[in-house]
């Protein structure tokens, strides 16, 4: 098996490998590694992703050099849940790309990923096979854009799952209890299309985001864990 290996155009790292849950810890997948160090310049960041990981695969990453420094949670519930006591529409695409982007820059200004996007990142993620317009749903309030929560539907789990992809409440609307029937709002749509399984990404020491969705009935599944070093 091979190792997904991408140079960011954006954060701190020059390079990020990423090792899935069926990527072997041995020495094949350590030489993979290795090759990718090796083109690192020295004094760069590089990032390992090793998704699914157990405790023993802070032993794999340590002798590699890595050290890890964030864990991402999947969190996942059963389908259907309680309806959402909020009011969505779909996105339209060339007419919401600005309003989505400034809240999403408020949203995650912190966010190593999801914040910084640019009209071409957004036009990159639609061009995605998975985008579905009807599956991002926005919330307005005194004609503004409060609030937006974006699915992904991965048809090739089993059983296929419906992802809360990202949400966020813009800044100015904080405090007025929108985060849990936007969830709703997203996981709504999920179930009217036939789906069984929820679930979302979050970060793991996030504890009110954590609180939030445990209230929704949402477990920690598993983790996706980042390593990182400095190339010497």
């Amino acid at each position: 098996m091979t190792l997904t290996v991408v140079r960011p155009d954006q954060g701190e790292f020059a390079w990020s490998i990423t090792a899935g849950p069926d990527q072997p810890r041995n020495d094949d997948t350590a030489s993979q590694i290795k090759a990718v160090l090796g083109q690192a310049e020295a004094g760069k960041s590089v990032q390992l992703w090793i998704e699914q990981a157990s405790d023993t695969d802070d032993q794999f990453a340590a002798d590699l050099g890595f050290a890890p420094y964030r864990d991402l949670w999947r969190m996942q519930r059963p389908l259907p849940t309680d309806r959402s006591s909020i009011a969505t529409r779909a996105f339209a695409p060339g007419t919401d790309d600005q309003d989505f982007l400034r809240v999403n820059n408020r949203a995650f200004h912190w966010h190593p990923e999801q914040g910084g996007l640019t009209p071409d990142d957004l036009a990159q993620r639609m061009a995605e096979e998975w985008f579905e317009a009807e599956g991002f749903r926005l919330h307005e309030r005194d004609g503004r854009l409060a609030g937006f929560c974006w699915t992904k539907v991965h048809p090739h789990e089993t059983p296929p799952g419906g992802e809360i992809y990202a949400i966020a409440v813009d800044p100015d609307f904080h405090g007025q209890g929108l985060g849990k029937p936007m969830t709703l709002a997203g996981l709504d749509h999920l179930a009217d299309q036939g789906l069984t399984v929820g679930f979302l990404y979050v970060e793991s020491d996030n504890d009110p985001a954590v609180a939030t969705y445990r209230s929704l009935g949402f477990n920690h599944h598993s983790t996706n864990r980042a390593y990182r070093l400095t190339a010497p």
